[in-house]
C-alpha cells in the first residue's frame, strides 16, 4: 500500500491510477477513497493520472487523536500534492472532501492547481447561525453526534437507507457505505462532524482564482441545494453549476455514470 507520512508523523493512503494531467479526489464523510472508484476507474481510463486518499482518522490512514478539523485536512492534502510534486491538478471534493479542498486553496492558494470542482459539498457553510438564516439548525448535527456516540453502527446504516441515498441505492451500495463508514475511527469520524458542518469557508471561497464546477442535487437531503452547490456558485466568480434533478445527496454512487461524464467534460475543457 502506498502512504504519504506528513510532518505530525500521519501516514495518509493514497490509491494512484492511470497516466496524464492528476486529478485528486477527496472523499466524504464517514467514508474513504474507495466511495470514489467509479469516478477514478472512468477518468483513469480516459487519460487522466487519478489520486484518491483516505483522510486521516478514515479507511486505511492513521486514526490520530488530533486533527480531525478542516486546517488539517488541507495541510494532509498539501503533504500529499507535494509528496507527489503534482501540478496543474485538479481538485474534486465530495460533501465533506469539498470542504477539504476549499479550505486548501484558502491556506496554499492555487499554484499548483488548474480546476476545482465541488460535488455535494458542505461549502459555504452547513450550520444554521446568526450570519447564516437559511443554514441547517445545529439540532440536526447534535442528532447525528448522539447517534454516533449511542450507536454508530445503526446511525450510519440509517444515513445509507434514508437521507445519504434518498432511496435510489441498491443494497450493496448502502452495505458498502456501513462498511466504509466502520473503518473510520469512532473519533476521528465524530470529531469530522463539527468539521463538515460548522467551518466557515466563506473566505476560502472567495479565493477561488481557477476554473470551477458546481454539481449538486436538487433533493439532497444531508447538504441542501440551496445551503451548499446553490450558495457556493454564487460566491466564486464564473463558476459552472450542474444540477442534477431529483438527486440525492450521494451522487457519486446514485448518479455515477452521469458524474464522470461531467467530470470528464469539465477536465477535457482545461486550456493551459
Amino acid at each position: 500500500m502506498t502512504f504519504v507520512t506528513t510532518s505530525d508523523g500521519t501516514n495518509i493512503f493514497y490509491k494512484d491510477w492511470g497516466a496524464g494531467r492528476p486529478v485528486v479526489l477527496s472523499h466524504g464523510w464517514p467514508l474513504n477513497s474507495d466511495s470514489w472508484e467509479a469516478q477514478q476507474l472512468f477518468l483513469a481510463d480516459n487519460g487522466y493520472r487519478v489520486i484518491a486518499h483516505d483522510r486521516r482518522g478514515h479507511g486505511r490512514s492513521t486514526q490520530t487523536w488530533h486533527g480531525n478539523e478542516m486546517d488539517t485536512y488541507a495541510d494532509d492534502l498539501a503533504a500529499l500534492i507535494e509528496h507527489l510534486d503534482l501540478r496543474e491538478v485538479t481538485l474534486v471534493g465530495f460533501s465533506t472532501g469539498g470542504g477539504e479542498i476549499t479550505r486548501y486553496i484558502g491556506r496554499h492558494g492555487t499554484s499548483r492547481v488548474a480546476q476545482a470542482a465541488l460535488v455535494s459539498a458542505v461549502p459555504p457553510l452547513m450550520v444554521r447561525r446568526e450570519d447564516n438564516p437559511g443554514g441547517v439548525p445545529i439540532e440536526v448535527f447534535d442528532g447525528i453526534r448522539a447517534g454516533s456516540l449511542a450507536d454508530r453502527s445503526q446511525t450510519y446504516r440509517d444515513l445509507a437507507d434514508g437521507p445519504f441515498f434518498g432511496g435510489l441505492a441498491s443494497e450493496g451500495v448502502r452495505q458498502a457505505f456501513w462498511l466504509q463508514s466502520m473503518a473510520a475511527g469512532h473519533r476521528n469520524a465524530y470529531e469530522s462532524i463539527a468539521a463538515f458542518s460548522a467551518t466557515d469557508f466563506r473566505d476560502d471561497l472567495a479565493k477561488f482564482d481557477v476554473p470551477t464546477l458546481v454539481v449538486h442535487g436538487d433533493a439532497d437531503q444531508v447538504v441542501p441545494f440551496e445551503v451548499g452547490g446553490k450558495a457556493s456558485a454564487a460566491l466564486v466568480k464564473d463558476a459552472s453549476l450542474i444540477v442534477y434533478e431529483g438527486a440525492p445527496h450521494g451522487i457519486t454512487d446514485t448518479h455515477s455514470e452521469q458524474l464522470g461524464n461531467d467530470l470528464l467534460t469539465f477536465l477535457n475543457g482545461y486550456a493551459a
